[in-house]
């Protein structure tokens, strides 16, 4: 293994988006938890930088750290939930997360230290958003549109459902 300026802005990224997910996981306000969601998504957009992939990082950025969070908050601003505090979990459950958690890095590490992946010279970066755009503009136009239609559709649903809890509160 070479220690490079990649190896340390991938480790450095790996480990925003590492901590972004427990933060999630952790907070109780849930603004919070979007910006630690955010914080992870654009961690991640920055490893796809790192392997030559500009396009899926930008669309990360602005769909995902963008658009769905956007959507989360618009989701939760407009439906009613009750802050009821939930009992805090017991010291024992906390060590046996701990202690999977630990088992399971070290499956992983031990299943990927030895993976061996033959280099093969390829040109999958050289105008890559190019490639991207005649393929999702041709071969893939009708799923990609299909997509936008069920986010529109889903959006509605919820407002909708909002409104109508919204009525019966009122009625109360």
């Amino acid at each position: 293994m070479t220690i490079t300026g990649e190896f340390f802005a991938f480790m450095g990224l790996a480990l925003v988006a590492i901590i972004g997910g427990v933060l999630l996981l952790n907070l109780t306000k849930v603004v919070h938890m979007v910006v630690a969601l955010i914080f992870t998504f654009i961690s991640i957009a920055g490893v796809f930088v790192l392997l030559s992939a500009e396009f899926v990082a930008g669309v990360q950025v602005l769909i995902y750290g963008g658009s769905i969070t956007i959507i989360m908050l618009f989701g939760i601003m407009l439906t009613r939930h009750d802050d009821a505090d939930e009992p805090s979990t017991g010291k024992w459950r906390k060590i046996l997360v701990f202690l999977g958690i630990v088992g399971f890095a070290m499956a992983l590490y031990i299943g990927i230290y030895d993976f061996n992946i033959p280099q093969v010279a390829t040109d999958l970066h050289v105008d890559n958003t190019m490639k991207i755009g005649e393929a999702l503009f041709s071969k893939w136009v009708i799923p990609f549109e299909l997509t936008s239609v069920l986010l529109l559709v889903s959006l509605v649903g919820a407002i909708v459902l909002a409104k109508k809890d919204n009525k019966g509160a009122d009625k109360e």
